[in-house]
């Protein structure tokens, strides 16, 4: 199949992480966030209706889909996969089945999503979509609420802070009137979608997961689908966030420990990826210096690559749209480290 010899091939990709929390670069009154600043609404229990002022103000006039898919093709990348919608519920893109996204709830009224994906087909590079398919903060009803939050980067994995009361919460609500349907939107809106890349999935049934599967290949037979979709469906594995495993057994399955690897079994395909920071959080901080050297992300990328393993490295842009300077100083550094060695032999 020419998906699964496309990701096999593909190597390295870039991610992005963008959302209300770009806003908030790292602190809300007077408090920081752990490290990763994309959770700060669960860390510092920031009330729904203070994500909706955000929203009310989210404009990234700076924003420039070709200027993205350009930067990320100079660093020889094939492909670059999106925040739709992370944990705090807030869509890149134009639904109809919620408003609170960056056209209908916001001053910027363009579909970041859809822009992105123009400028992927003008170019040439593929384009997968992250989506938070169970933990939504924005609602009620969002997931995570069976689960005790032990490793988690907030105070609980649900919104427990604007609604406590577990027992009246009903994930089957989220899923049927967000969910499914905004999932069946990134799926038919967009042109051809690569991949889809789900994540924490802690409340979803393997019915739900079942659902969310068939309706990726309904709309997109060769949407690759990774594993944090939940119950065993999936087409390649996520490996845990910033793994870059020593030996190739993960490939070989020889003596391997499926559990050190986030409980993830083999891929079907033999299709694998490690989604890496080039600092220590995802989205945007100010606060976050700690910035990878290019010598270290390019050792990583050949390690993974001599694996079998896409490097999927990640940039969270400022509020403005903007990449920062350290992490596309840093991109371009080992394109230049690459091509040296490249160029010595």
């Amino acid at each position: 199949m020419e998906n699964i010899k496309w990701f096999k091939n593909a190597k390295y990709g870039l991610m992005v992480h963008f959302g209300l929390y770009s806003l908030l670069e790292g602190s809300y009154k007077g408090k920081k966030s752990k490290s990763y600043a994309e959770w700060i609404q669960s860390s510092l229990e920031i009330p729904v209706s203070e994500t909706e002022r955000l929203a009310s103000i989210f404009n990234p006039i700076y924003f420039d889909a070709e200027e993205w898919v350009l930067f990320a093709k100079e660093c020889g990348m094939e492909y670059i996969v999106i925040t739709s919608k992370h944990h705090e519920g807030f869509a890149l893109f134009k639904s109809e089945a919620d408003s609170f996204n960056c056209y209908d709830s916001s001053p910027f009224k363009r579909d970041i999503i859809g822009e992105l994906a123009g400028a992927c087909k003008k170019h040439g590079l593929k384009l997968g979509l992250y989506y938070s398919q169970d933990l939504d903060w924005h609602e009620e009803n969002g997931g995570g609420y069976k689960s005790e939050p032990v490793g988690c980067a907030g105070v609980s994995w649900d919104n427990s802070w604007d609604f406590p009361n577990k027992d009246k919460k009903d994930f089957n609500i989220t899923f049927n009137n967000k969910i499914l349907p905004q999932i069946k939107e990134i799926m038919t809106k967009y042109g051809d979608i690569c991949l889809v890349w789900f994540d924490m999935p802690m409340t979803l049934t393997a019915e739900q997961s079942e659902q969310i599967y068939q309706t990726v290949k309904k709309y997109q037979p060769n949407c690759l689908v990774n594993s944090r979709l939940g119950n065993g469906k999936y087409d390649y594995v996520s490996l845990g966030d910033n793994e870059i495993p020593d030996t190739v057994s993960i490939i070989d399955g020889v003596n391997v420990d499926y559990n050190d690897i986030e409980g993830f079994k083999p891929s079907p395909y033999g299709l694998y990826e490690s989604a890496c920071t080039l600092n220590d959080s995802w989205g945007y901080t100010s606060l976050d210096n700690n910035w990878k050297s290019a010598e270290q992300i390019y050792e990583n990328k050949k390690k993974l690559n001599a694996l079998g393993i896409n490097y999927l490295i990640n940039i969270g842009p400022d509020h403005l749209g903007r990449f920062p300077l350290q992490a596309t100083n840093i991109l371009r550094e080992v394109k230049r480290l690459e091509e040296q060695e490249y160029e010595a032999k």
